[in-house]
């Protein structure tokens, strides 16, 4: 544990710059759910049935979105048809492309700025704020086995084909984590979503790094695999999360999908995941300084500020310490204003002390 205790600092930083405004979450709801009324309108004029359901996945559904200057936001809302549902005129079942452009149609809207956008794996949404909506397409498909007990598989819209997923297993597996968390006795039950949002904060916080860095789910899975808990400091729990990851990268950039053990996130190599290897390895190259025997709270907060490319550390423990000065000033004026007796102090023998 480090001597200077930037955890207050820490937890104002994530509060402040990292965690999502509950008017960008409102604002962020609503267009999601605006949205699911345009496809369910839409599909209903072109005399098509409905979706069985949406749901949410990704960082939204995980709690692990973060504050971004240019509201670059990917939201994630799955749509689920039944596979009987996807059929088109001659009663043949939907190609996945031809289901995507299906919801993309639906979602057309004179009032929107822009069209809806048939992506390899999704529809995508884009506003003229920033932020976009992407929208997998699933169809579930629903059989008995040998004793009649219904199964039910989801296949995503994947390019030209249909591929066995459901996003929706990565968020109870990103929530299992926080959950296990909870009842593994720590003080701090979100420390593991803080520290998981905080990474994510600093692998973009510059705007270069952004398409270079790895994505928000390689990011999320390295966290929990690598998460060293420190209740009570959340600045402690950052930097050995970090040194945890760093020398996994290092061994190996390999990143396994966290649901499906087949797969995987990163393979070898992967160029994305070598940067945010690198980016990371500079942070703790920076945080060296909170090591030294004669580290301040100062140079503290300027190691932080400089790991995240801001200025609220340093600022804040200013203002800490101008407030403690501020506390001292009265009590060095009441200390000035005492005036002590020029002849020797003879002792009260009342008092018990000779």
């Amino acid at each position: 544990m480090t001597t200077i205790d930037s955890n207050k600092e820490m937890k104002g930083y994530h509060a402040d710059e990292v965690n999502l405004s509950n008017d960008d979450q409102t604002e962020m709801r609503n267009r999601r759910d605006n949205g699911r009324t345009r496809i369910k309108n839409g599909l209903s004029k072109g005399g098509h049935p409905l979706p069985k359901e949406f749901s949410s996945q990704g960082s939204y559904a995980m709690r692990t979105m973060v504050q971004d200057d240019a509201c670059d936001y990917d939201i994630d809302d799955g749509v689920y048809f039944d596979k009987e549902d996807l059929k088109d005129a001659n009663g043949d079942y939907l190609g996945a492309r031809d289901a995507r452009t299906r919801v993309s149609n639906a979602l057309k809207d004179d009032r929107l700025a822009y069209d809806a956008v048939v992506k390899t794996n999704c529809v995508r949404q884009q506003y003229p704020e920033g932020y976009h909506i992407d929208i997998p397409v699933y169809r579930t498909i629903r059989s008995k086995d040998f004793w009649g007990n219904e199964i039910v598989q989801y296949e995503l819209a994947s390019g030209d084909d249909w591929v066995k997923s459901d996003a929706r297993k990565v968020s109870r597996w990103y929530n299992d984590a926080v959950g296990s968390e909870l009842t593994a006795g720590q003080s701090d039950s979100s420390q593991l979503r803080r520290i998981t949002k905080l990474t994510k904060k600093m692998a973009r916080s510059r705007v270069s790094w952004k398409k270079k860095t790895a994505s928000g789910i390689c990011v999320s899975k390295l966290v929990v695999d690598h998460f060293v808990a420190c209740p009570g400091r959340d600045d402690d729990a950052l930097r050995d999360t970090w040194k945890a990851i760093k020398a996994q990268l290092v061994f190996s950039q390999r990143i396994g999908h966290p649901v499906y053990a087949d797969k995987n996130l990163a393979e070898e190599g992967d160029e994305c995941v070598v940067f945010f290897r690198d980016r990371l390895g500079d942070a703790l190259e920076a945080l060296k300084v909170l090591d030294e025997y004669d580290c301040t709270r100062k140079k503290a907060g300027d190691a932080w500020d400089k790991v995240f490319n801001t200025d609220y550390f340093s600022v804040q423990i200013a203002k800490g310490a101008d407030g403690a000065r501020s506390l001292l000033q009265p009590a060095a004026a009441t200390a000035a204003s005492l005036t002590f007796p020029s002849g020797p102090v003879v002792p009260n023998k009342s008092s018990g002390f000779a």
